[in-house]
């Protein structure tokens, strides 16, 4: 008798139609007529398109949250923004978890190839970390915003408080207050600096804070110098944060300074919130304090660049993360210098991990190329227009010049796929790359130089 060979999906996989499967339950439950403000279903085009910016909290919409759906749509596109943020595969666990069932080596395996890591050891610990530093962040960050919105909306401003707190750290940048997102608070410290602040620990990577937190337990009363004890990731995601927070921020200030459609009408306290706050929602959180249609060339440029950049590894937010891209950085600066190895915080970078490096931008740039060429084919919009929607989508920030709204069919399902696929791309090719080799024995092909440059 033959045997059939068994089939099985690989973890990869697996990560990869989790969320395709949650954005199609998602999608049915917002095409029913009890999603919809009206109590008229809306069309499945577009409850496609809103489940697929929630789980895969980018934030780009086509029809406005707080105004188009009821309460039950707008619970269940929570309930999709946080298992997008958090992950599936860590909300699956946290349910398996809650119902003390053990994991098994598959469920491992999951986890680990979810995240990135390099070690099965402690994933059970690990998870839970995540889950109760996420319910705790973002019910402080709820707090915070209940000093803003009670006040203005009463009852309801508790439920706009966590609803706002959940998007932003997870990233989404969708909001139930109004069809402006935050404009109407782009000078308000307490609204702007939460949502930073919300932003930039989910952005930050969830590995960065455990290590933050064990050097500054073992360490941080015998010795103020608590920078020079954490890992090189952590090091290297942090510096790379706070660069691109400032550096971005200085940079939007200038360009914006005299713009009267934006910062240029305002006091200086209120251009450098509104410069800072555009700096950090660029990098994949999609919140607009001020139109981005208005935005001067330089500022779309710069903030095309930190779209693309986008968070930390390990974390809520998208773009090819901030480590990638010092990777390749520093690689290119050894090359240049003539130098066998590249090198950072004292540390010699592997040539793993500058060729994960490699794969992942190289697969984001393709994505979003393509997306790029296809949404410019059936869409009436200006060159840059067109890209900073991609962009956008491909990094998973949500931020649009006004062209969201007017895609039409064909448009929508090219964003739709490049949210998806911007997700989900270059994380499962990471992981891909990141697997361990099944053969050390086989033969290399001859090797052969060649002209580069």
């Amino acid at each position: 008798m033959i045997k059939r060979k068994k089939f099985s999906f690989s973890t990869t996989q697996i990560i990869i139609l989790s969320f395709l499967v949650v954005i199609l339950l998602g999608s049915l439950l917002l095409s029913l007529p009890v999603s919809s403000a009206d109590g008229k279903a809306v069309p499945y085009l577009d409850a496609l398109f809103t489940a697929t910016t929630s789980t895969c909290v980018t934030g780009l919409v086509t029809l406005t949250t707080a105004s188009a759906w009821s309460t039950f749509g707008h619970i269940v596109i929570l309930l999709l923004i946080q298992a997008g943020g958090l992950g599936i595969i860590t909300v699956m666990t946290g349910f398996m978890l809650m119902l003390q069932k053990k994991m098994g080596i598959g469920d491992r395996l999951l986890i680990q190839d979810a995240f990135n890591l390099n070690t099965m050891s402690g994933l059970t610990r690990f998870v839970k970390r995540i889950l109760l530093g996420t319910f705790l962040v973002e019910g402080i960050g709820a707090l915070l915003y209940m000093i803003v919105f009670v006040p203005e909306f009463g009852a309801r401003g508790i439920w706009i408080s966590v609803f706002n707190s959940i998007s932003a750290f997870c990233n989404a940048g969708i909001d139930i207050i109004g069809d402006n997102s935050l404009c109407n608070y782009a000078t308000n410290p307490i609204v702007n600096f939460t949502t930073i602040f919300l932003i930039v620990l989910g952005g930050l990577g969830y590995i960065v804070w455990w290590d933050v937190l064990r050097v500054l337990k073992s360490r941080g009363k015998q010795n103020r110098r608590v920078f020079r004890f954490l890992t090189l990731h952590s090091k290297i995601a942090i510096v790379a944060t706070l660069c691109l927070i400032f550096g971005g921020g200085l940079f939007i200030f200038i360009f914006e300074y005299n713009n009267p459609h934006t910062i240029g009408d305002m006091n200086l306290w209120g251009k450098i919130q509104v410069s800072l706050f555009q700096s950090v929602t660029t990098r994949t959180a999609g919140f607009a304090s001020v139109p981005q249609e208005y935005l001067s060339n330089p500022t779309v440029f710069i903030c095309l660049v930190l779209m693309v950049i986008g968070g930390s590894p390990v974390g809520t937010a998208g773009g090819v993360k901030t480590v990638t891209i010092v990777v390749l950085l520093q690689s290119a600066f050894a090359t240049i210098r003539n130098k066998a190895e590249a090198t950072i915080f004292g540390r010699t970078l592997s040539a793993d991990s500058i060729r994960k490096a490699i794969g992942v931008v190289t697969v984001f740039m393709a994505i979003m190329l393509t997306s790029t060429v296809l949404l410019s084919a059936v869409c009436d919009a200006s060159a840059l227009d067109v890209a900073y929607e991609t962009v956008s989508a491909t990094a998973t920030v949500g931020l649009s010049r006004n062209l969201t709204a007017s895609l039409n069919s064909i448009g929508k399902i090219i964003i739709i796929i490049t949210m998806y696929l911007g997700r989900i791309g270059p994380i499962s090719l990471a992981i891909a790359l990141g697997s361990k080799k099944r053969n050390q024995n086989i033969i290399s092909e001859p090797t052969e130089d060649i002209s580069i440059g």
